[in-house]
């Protein structure tokens, strides 16, 4: 009998779903990409149609398989990770959407978050490890409720359904309207204002404060189990077995479990998760308290979190809306035209600032131009904020932590850049270390779903697969170092208090 022995991993990103088989080594065998459309009907609002982004997954899921070459009866399991934060609504019955998804980087609820925090953003901070702002999923759902006619009186009579992506794709993948399972991991769910960090259950106050009936909510489970099995295609009886949001998914990937073990992801945004434990800790530095991950029935692993909104879509941003590049690839060709920025800073606040700041007051802006200042000054100037923003949520770790990242793990897209690992290590003082998989996002999710049907055994055998690829030592004098922050700490002033 064949042995199961690959993982399959839906990557369902804000820009694009990806799947990608992994063999028991945790590499990389066969993938499949494919993108989907980015909605912006108004400024601040940004939307997905999740529909495509269903037949997205279904189509990737296929696509790897088939240039794997390998039998279903090869691939163990299938796990999800997922953009976090961004919510979908839908009818149970037919299971269509009522509402384009809101997504995670979308700012159109900003007067809801300030109605339920009556001037204090951290009113349930202890209770869900997060400040109150447009980022979660809480007043997202509320708006769809209330823009909706007659959602509001459906959800409660339990007609209706809300999910994160992950939600949504494991429903209709075990089975939609027919018995799909509505579920949830314990990463998901600790990023939408509705769950106790420290019970792992929805909260009745946090939803009555927020106005969502419970009878549209998925259950909470841990990150690695059987949620179903996939009800067509050709990966019929495949169980799905692993869910973790994206950060939290490459933080597994890049096996770091324990407290004190970090990563930083660059894509559609950029993330820092420092591990804690099984501590629950609580940021006074402007991070975010996050569930880690949880396998089966074992404690619960949390992390602080610092999260930026926008780095690898600035790229894209440079590419769409301005015109300088004609693909992401040549910013970095662009951006090293030049020895250095030309003292052009740019804060791309396009959504306000997220950690450590939570400025939703902020906007986007581009600071120090000159008649010397070209297009390639711009792009290296957009290259190096994803490094400054770094530094700031790395500086506010290091100040919640008992001691200091002596190193920086990092992945995701950018990272394929070594002129920007280059700089931020020159800027963080810390040597950054890349991993020669760098698809560490999909890799976690491999590794939750094969935890829970066996594929691996343990945490030391995903410790055995990870490789450094790279390794960049800093190289600036702390003086120019210095300087540099001064400036770009300059430049987030000047984009304040612009929004109301």
């Amino acid at each position: 009998m064949t042995a199961a022995d690959h993982v399959i991993a839906i990557d369902q990103g804000t820009t694009s779903t990806r799947a990608i088989v992994f063999d028991r080594a945790g590499r990389p065998v066969a993938s499949a990409q494919r993108e989907h459309r980015q909605h912006f009907p108004h400024p601040g609002w940004v939307e997905h149609d999740a529909i495509e982004i269903l037949a997205n997954a279904r189509a990737t899921l296929e696509d790897a398989l088939a240039e794997s070459g390998l039998p279903r009866e090869r691939i163990a399991a299938i796990g999800i990770t997922n953009q976090r934060e961004t919510a979908i609504v839908w009818d149970r019955a037919t299971g269509e959407p009522i509402h384009p998804a809101i997504v995670w980087q979308d700012t159109r609820t900003q007067a809801l978050v300030g109605a339920v925090a009556d001037g204090d953003t951290g009113r349930f901070r202890e209770r869900t490890g997060l400040p109150l702002a447009t980022y979660f999923s809480a007043s997202k759902v509320r708006w769809i409720l209330d823009a909706v006619p007659h959602a509001a009186e459906r959800a409660g009579a339990g007609e209706l359904a809300f999910g994160t992506v992950d939600s949504w794709l494991v429903w209709h993948l075990t089975g939609g309207p027919a018995g799909g399972a509505h579920v949830t991991d314990v990463t998901n769910a600790s990023r939408t204002l509705l769950m106790d960090l420290a019970t792992l259950e929805w909260d009745p106050a946090l939803l009555a404060a927020w106005r969502i009936p419970e009878a549209m909510l998925p259950r909470i489970r841990s990150s690695s189990e059987v949620y179903g099995e996939v009800a067509e295609g050709p990966l019929r009886g495949v169980p799905i077995a692993g869910i973790l949001g994206d950060q939290q998914a490459a933080t597994f990937g890049q096996a770091a479990f324990e407290a004190g073990e970090s990563k930083n992801t660059y894509g559609t945004g950029c993330f820092l998760i420092v591990g804690t434990g099984e501590q629950l800790v609580h940021s006074s530095a402007g991070l975010v308290t996050t569930v880690a991950y949880r396998l089966g029935d074992a404690a619960p692993h949390y992390a602080l979190e610092g999260s930026i909104a926008v780095a690898g879509s600035l790229v894209q941003w440079l590419r769409d809306n301005l015109g300088i590049i004609e693909t992401s690839a040549d910013v970095e060709p662009l951006a090293t035209s030049v020895e250095d920025s030309g003292d052009v800073y740019f804060v791309p606040a396009f959504s306000g600032l997220f950690a450590p700041y939570w400025r939703p007051d902020a906007r986007g802006a581009i600071v120090g131009l000159t008649r010397y200042s070209t297009k390639a000054h711009i792009a290296r100037a957009a290259v190096e904020s994803t490094a400054f923003q770094t530094w700031d949520v790395i500086d506010a770790a290091n100040r919640d932590a008992p001691a200091p990242l002596p190193e920086l793990r990092v992945d995701g897209g950018m990272t394929v850049n070594d002129r920007l690992l280059q700089f931020q290590a020159d800027i963080l003082g810390i040597p950054v270390v890349r991993p020669r998989v760098i698809e560490t996002t999909a890799l976690g999710a491999a590794y939750t779903a094969g935890l829970a049907v066996g594929v691996w055994r343990g945490l030391d055998e995903l410790r055995a697969n990870w490789h450094e690829d790279a390794r960049f030592e800093p190289r600036m004098p702390r003086e120019e170092r210095d300087r540099l922050l001064e400036r770009w700490h300059r430049a987030i002033e000047k984009s304040l208090d612009w929004a109301d």
